[in-house]
């Protein structure tokens, strides 16, 4: 694949090589370089999850003993009507922004910043229901989960769809794409897909949510802008992200946390 480094190449392969392991559930000392299994990714908050937001393998690189710690201080935001409220920390700033066009009455949009006004992630509500778009299979694209945690939200079922789960994913390009966010649908078959949504399906007639980065991940072109989603060149990087900043372990902690009030 154009772009993708011997390295990168050695990544994926380390996947197909333990495929055999994921069906015997084998899983990561907690040492060392990440071990691409399908063992449940684990929550600095929380601890190990109980599954995972789709059918790829899930990255478990001692996150118990290497991640990053979350901010000393924090506090609750809540929208005016008390419709949604979150914890983050206590420097980050949240600010309500017109809803998308299209959203169902009622919708409430924010918008997340670090303490320094980087963007971090958006919670729009009473999305609509959309059709996802043809994914031919050649421009399908490999993924994995690297994280994967429950989280208990009002959400429906059906076909195609999970318990909703705070995850933080990575999907193959000419580099690899990484995103965060909450989701109950399952990513693409076989591990592979052209889209990975951060969409929560939600009860009737409320509309469907959505508490992430971005709200769709794709695999990029080199001259399209990736961020906010991030960008690494090995898988390992993407896991050190995870397992090891402080940035993801308060995002985690932001997305955990959010009520949705029905």
């Amino acid at each position: 694949m154009t772009g993708i480094t011997a390295s990168g190449r050695r990544g994926i392969a380390a996947v197909v090589l333990l495929t055999a392991g994921l069906v015997a559930g084998c899983s990561s000392d907690g040492k060392g370089a990440p071990a691409w299994t399908a063992e449940p990714g684990t929550s600095p908050a929380t601890g190990p999850a109980s599954g995972s937001a789709g059918p790829s393998a899930t990255a478990s690189a001692g996150a118990t003993s290497t991640a990053g710690a979350t901010a000393a201080a924090w506090k609750v935001f809540s929208d005016p009507a008390k419709t949604v409220s979150f914890e983050l920390p206590q420097d980050w700033i949240a600010q309500a922004v017109d809803p998308d066009k299209g959203t169902l009455p009622g919708a409430v949009k924010v918008e997340v910043k670090d303490a320094e006004g980087t963007y971090l992630a958006t919670l729009q509500t009473g999305l609509p229901d959309t059709n996802a778009a043809g994914c031919a299979a050649p421009a399908r694209k490999p993924y994995v989960v690297v994280s994967s945690v429950p989280v208990e939200l009002p959400h429906s079922g059906g076909q195609g769809t999970i318990d909703p789960h705070v995850v933080f994913r990575v999907i193959q390009g000419y580099r690899y794409f990484g995103s965060y966010g909450i989701t109950n649908l399952v990513g693409g078959a076989d591990s592979k897909a052209c889209q990975l949504q951060n969409v929560v399906k939600g009860l009737a007639g409320k509309g469907n949510y959505s508490f992430s980065d971005v709200r769709s991940l794709k695999a990029f072109a080199p001259d399209e802008k990736v961020a906010p989603a991030k960008a690494f060149d090995t898988l390992d990087q993407a896991a050190g992200y995870v397992n090891k900043g402080s940035e993801f372990a308060n995002v985690q902690r932001m997305l955990m946390s959010l009520e949705i009030k029905n």
